[in-house]
């Protein structure tokens, strides 16, 4: 390890490579065949897994090249032995493959004719620094491969071709103390593993689909029916336990229903399709779009209804008695109180889907077993019809503060479709202040202070109603100080990150004590960390640099890089560095992964071949080709034609504060000879 830091202190960089890949193909049965990948990972990397969650470093990410006409994937690609490890500075737990990387895709072949499989993948692997690569397979299917042939392994060629390699990430493997096996495959794979972060976040869809489920239950189009589903079974029954036995099948009914709704979402879709749409911009908007017209529903202004004609065939199937009868009736509920359940069950779909897997069908079985249960326990004890509170105007009052919640939920959405353009269009004061007029209008609503169309006339508000508006008011109170730069930490999933806004600490720029103002700033800077001005783009940099004869520090980074973090938290933070990063240096901070995609007059193919085409493959190959290596974070010190200041070290990476500061000084020291 220390030989490897040295490497960095004498200059000696290189381009590495810790994970040496082969693959092969196996023909399965008929026209199907598995694709199957090793990769043998250096000792104490570790590569990412597929399922690292959003938020943390980047998850593999496996792109079928010629698919279309040629073959379709079956399921999602299946994963050897990994482990997952929490990461205390994304705050989420990492799952990654230690030694070996064994993935493998199943594929059944439409075009008889195919000659090559074409695969992409692009991951993420990591020590004390961390490299984001690609690799190219060319799959060669010979000409013995019969989709009726007895099952063959075939090796394939592997297209040693590189895209740039994008370096993302610098973290130290975890500790054996916090890392857990998570997933144990057998030698044929014959189920994909599934991370515990996945699980837990299985479990957390199931809570918030219950919940949403008593909600529902709490809406004018679904209470008033239990007394009356309770009493139809009760009277038709020939006894009790028989009136039992009907309303338990009813509830099973409601529950079968939401569930194959949950499976139809999967089918259509693919297990992780809308998953892989979670950054796209028409997905985001487009639910902005749906949500904003379920709000608008909630709220009063129009109903969403099923065609009338449905309901009113589902009635007379239903009029049929019996176990089909029973099951109509079910179905009749689905129908009836659409316009109450349609906007919180397309909200699960939308959330759960994202998640890809089976997360639809776990949403709706949550979902589906809270609107259940009452039906049939209140069947069994019919003397519980007796406590139920009347039908009235707090009916529609839970429906205006779902109206409510749906309508900020939306603005997640747009929010995520601004953060992929980098329009900075939703800044996160400006979602801030979305949020906190929501949220004071709900106040005023929940106090009597407005009304909308289906509300009841007020005299009083009951208790209930004023514990729920003091606990909104407390909530928009809590939201206020994020325009000044307040974590917000209950809410931290939800807003653009602090980064994205038009100022680092929040309105007025009071949020840090090191944060300056950025009135007067150069064109192209903007405050960066601790109040640090800082360039992004390499000529604005250089030229400002010029301007006022400073010496240029270029800090090659990434938004997923966890040390350039560290670095930047406790490194730059520190009372001797920060003046002079503030004072005697230009900073030049290069995102080797943004993806923003470059405009086509500047993108370009290196002799390499490799295709430059977003702004991080500039900057990385930038610091490939200049500097000779692939890792971040990367600091290097330059004089105003780019020449190396510092001779004993020209760069450094994740070193001590005190290293740090003696580099810095040797550079300025440079500069002025």
């Amino acid at each position: 390890m220390l030989v490897f830091f040295f490497a960095f202190a004498k200059g000696h960089a290189q381009i590495l490579e810790p994970v040496k890949w082969t693959s092969k193909i196996e023909q399965k049965s008929g026209k199907n065949a598995v694709l199957i990948f090793d990769g043998t990972i250096e000792k104490d990397w570790h590569m990412y897994s597929q399922f690292t969650p959003e938020g943390g470093p980047l998850a593999l990410e496996i792109v079928f090249k010629n698919q279309k006409g040629n073959y379709e994937l079956v399921g999602k690609a299946k994963e050897g032995k990994t482990r997952t490890a929490y990461n205390d500075i994304f705050e989420v737990d990492e799952t990654f493959f230690e030694g070996k990387a064994h993935i493998e895709q199943e594929i059944k072949i439409i075009n008889p004719n195919l000659k090559t499989v074409e695969v992409t993948f692009d991951f993420q692997v990591c020590k004390e620094v961390c490299i984001n690569s690609s690799k190219k397979f060319s799959i060669n299917i010979p000409s013995t491969f019969k989709m009726d042939a007895v099952p063959a392994i075939v090796e394939a060629q592997l297209d040693e071709t590189k895209v740039p390699a994008l370096v993302v990430d610098t973290i130290k493997t975890p500790p054996a103390s916090k890392v857990t096996e998570v997933a144990k495959a057998d030698e044929t794979l014959a189920k994909a593993d599934l991370p515990a972060a996945a699980s837990r976040s299985l479990w957390s869809i199931f809570f918030i689909a219950f919940i949403s489920g008593f909600a529902a239950l709490l809406t004018p189009c679904v209470f008033p029916m239990i007394p009356m589903t309770v009493s139809f079974f009760t009277k038709q029954s020939k006894s009790r336990a028989k009136g039992i036995r009907n309303a338990i099948f009813y509830g099973i009914s409601i529950i079968a229903i939401y569930v194959i709704l949950g499976l139809i979402v999967t089918k259509i879709f693919g297990a992780d399709a809308l998953n892989a749409l979670s950054t796209d911009v028409w997905f985001n908007v487009i639910f902005f779009i749906i949500l904003i017209i379920f709000a608008t529903s909630f709220l009063g202004a129009f109903e969403i209804m099923l065609p009338n004609s449905w309901g009113n065939k589902v009635d007379q199937q239903a009029d049929r008695g019996g176990i089909i009868g029973i099951l109509f009736m079910a179905l009749a509920l689905a129908i009836v109180s659409f316009s109450c359940t349609g906007p919180i069950v397309g909200t699960l779909l939308v959330e759960a889907a994202s998640n890809g897997g089976i997360a639809p069908v776990i949403g709706m079985l949550g979902f589906s077993l809270a609107l259940a249960l009452p039906f049939m326990l209140f069947a069994m004890f019919p003397g519980w019809l007796n406590s139920l509170p009347k039908s009235g105007g707090w009916l529609n009052t839970v429906k205006v503060v779902l109206g409510f919640l749906e309508l900020a939920l939306a603005f997640k959405f747009l929010s995520n479709a601004d953060l992929v353009l980098q329009l900075h269009l939703l800044e996160r004061e400006v979602f801030i202040a979305i949020w906190i007029a929501i949220f004071a209008a709900l106040t005023l609503y929940l106090f009597g202070k407005i009304t909308l169309p289906h509300d009841s006339p007020l005299q009083h508000i009951s208790v209930g109603r004023l514990y729920l508006g003091l606990l909104t008011l407390i909530f928009t109170i809590y939201l206020i100080p994020g325009l000044w730069g307040a974590p917000l930490k209950i809410i931290s999933a939800f807003p653009p990150p602090p980064q994205y806004s038009e100022s680092p600490f929040g309105v007025g720029g009071s949020g840090n004590s090191n944060a300056g103002s950025e009135k007067g700033l150069p064109a192209g800077a903007e405050l960066g960390p601790h109040g640090i001005m800082v360039f992004h783009d390499y000529e604005d940099g250089v030229a400002y640099a010029k301007s006022v004869n400073k010496p240029i520090m270029l800090d090659f980074t990434g938004y997923a890089c966890v040390n350039c973090r560290k670095m930047e938290n406790n490194v730059w933070s520190d009372a001797t560095v920060l003046p002079i990063l503030k004072n005697d240096i230009v900073l030049i901070s290069l995102y080797v992964d943004d993806k923003r995609e470059l405009p086509k007059e500047e993108q370009f193919v290196t002799a390499a071949g490799d295709k430059i085409i977003t702004v991080g493959d500039k900057w990385t190959d930038f610091m490939i080709s200049k500097y000779k290596t692939n890792t971040q974070p990367l600091y290097v010190m330059t004089d105003l034609e780019g020449n190396n200041l510092n001779t004993s070290k020209p760069t450094i990476s994740y070193v001590s504060t005190a290293e740090y500061l003696q580099w810095l000084k040797d550079g300025i020291a440079g500069f002025k000879k």
